[in-house]
């Protein structure tokens, strides 16, 4: 026990080039992660017309978010609170940081637009930003099975229990979600759509969460014994994690002012058609993250 505690101290004191590695792999991840939402036009009039309140609320929810996250599969293995703490908040100055350097580079942000269109548009792109950059180690470290104990860049391995994977799911919805949320399209599919297609959306997105990687013996994925009845799946994993990328699909639209004055049947299918992604983020969560 002493030998263990010991081993944990040893491997978190300072290490500059450990720590520069690490700011490394963050900012590439948070460009990876974000990059397709630098490009995008409706981030950047999001930035300007969007409901302040709804834009705190983001940043806030953000916070916590970030944090779990980091204490989950963050930069490194975190031991307590305060180190998942930490980690968010370098994930959250590289997302501000990064947003600003490429909004800039751009021509998004010039000299003389008004302060709270600066902001505003920096704050809505460093929230995705700073998720790809607390996601860094797991999408650019390779395989976590390759380290050792004694490895001096520890890898953070994902939840064992089942409120974890389900929150790996929800993270997995806003992974692929957020790319497309802001977009126009979603809310023209919506209106483009008859009850046929939407139900037939919904079949598919059932369909890939089950087959991905419940049914599919992918890496990191749930393989279905032979004692283990298939519906115990559906009902565990597949269902909860289609709700959960509803609710996902939900918040964003609602967030970035998408439904607008719709009714509740355009409302309810671009929750739908926007679930489609969410969901194959859902499924693929402990794949990518």
């Amino acid at each position: 026990m002493m030998a263990s505690n010991a081993q944990q101290r040893q491997s978190r004191k300072w290490n500059g080039t450990r720590f520069a590695a690490g700011l490394g792999r963050g900012l590439a991840g948070a460009l990876i992660f974000a990059l397709p939402m630098f490009m995008t036009m409706e981030m950047w009039e999001l930035g300007f017309y969007m409901d302040r309140s709804r834009l705190l609320i983001l940043l806030l929810l953000n916070i916590p978010l970030l944090i779990v996250l980091s204490n989950n599969v963050g930069f490194e293995a975190t031991h307590t609170w305060s180190d998942a703490i930490r980690d968010a908040a370098i994930a959250y100055a590289i997302g501000i940081v990064s947003s600003t350097a490429v909004l800039t580079a751009v021509g998004v942000l010039q000299f003389g637009q008004p302060f709270h269109e600066v902001v505003g548009k920096i704050a809505v792109q460093a929230v995705p930003a700073s998720i790809g950059a607390l996601l860094a180690r797991s999408q650019l470290n390779g395989d976590p099975g390759d380290n050792t104990e004694d490895d001096d860049d520890p890898i953070q391995e994902g939840p064992a229990d089942y409120a974890g994977e389900m929150f790996l799911m929800a993270i997995g919805a806003l992974f692929l979600g957020l790319n497309v949320a802001p977009t126009e399209e979603m809310i023209l599919l919506s209106y483009k759509m008859t009850p046929w297609h939407v139900l037939a959306v919904v079949a598919l997105s059932l369909l890939v969460m089950h087959g991905f990687v419940y049914a599919v013996s992918f890496k990191g994925g749930h393989e279905i014994g032979d004692e283990v009845p298939a519906w115990h799946v559906v009902i565990r994993f597949t269902l909860p994690g289609y709700v959960m990328s509803l609710l996902v699909s939900a918040y964003a639209l609602w967030t970035f002012e998408r439904f607008g004055d719709a009714t509740i049947w355009p409302m309810l299918t671009a929750v739908i058609v926007l679930g489609l992604p969410c969901s194959i983020g859902a499924a693929a969560a402990r794949l990518i993250l």
